[in-house]
């Protein structure tokens, strides 16, 4: 049985997460900083706040007016890079164990990140 593109399995362990800082590194809002709202690891992709915004026409309900919303779509998590907390750089995502727990810490600075 050939694996589907859609599939829910993650492929590979996913390095950021819901909070980080991210600096996307390409596509058409290459350069922009931001926090992670949300992430998709059967997908492979994250939501970052304030990017790859799209035009949503939202039908009108009892709660919502309706009309032109303005909303995040996401985007590829190989397009976005964790930005190091100690020097504000792009960097890298590795992980490590200590006191038999597995942190991950900045391949830049050698930091840990939580």
């Amino acid at each position: 049985m050939a694996k589907q593109a859609n599939s829910k399995i993650p492929t590979h362990k996913i390095k950021v997460k819901k909070g980080d800082k991210v600096i996307v590194t390409a596509g058409a809002d290459k350069g922009k900083t931001g926090e992670i709202l949300q992430v998709f690891p059967g997908k492979n992709r994250v939501i970052v706040e304030d990017v790859n915004i799209r035009k949503k026409h939202q039908k009108p309900t009892n709660d919502n007016p309706g009309g032109i919303v303005d909303k995040a779509a996401s985007i590829h998590v190989s397009n976005v890079m964790l930005i190091d907390p100690k020097s504000g750089e792009p960097t890298r995502v590795g992980r490590k164990e200590v006191n038999g727990k597995l942190v991950r810490f900045s391949k830049k600075s050698g930091e840990n990140i939580n």
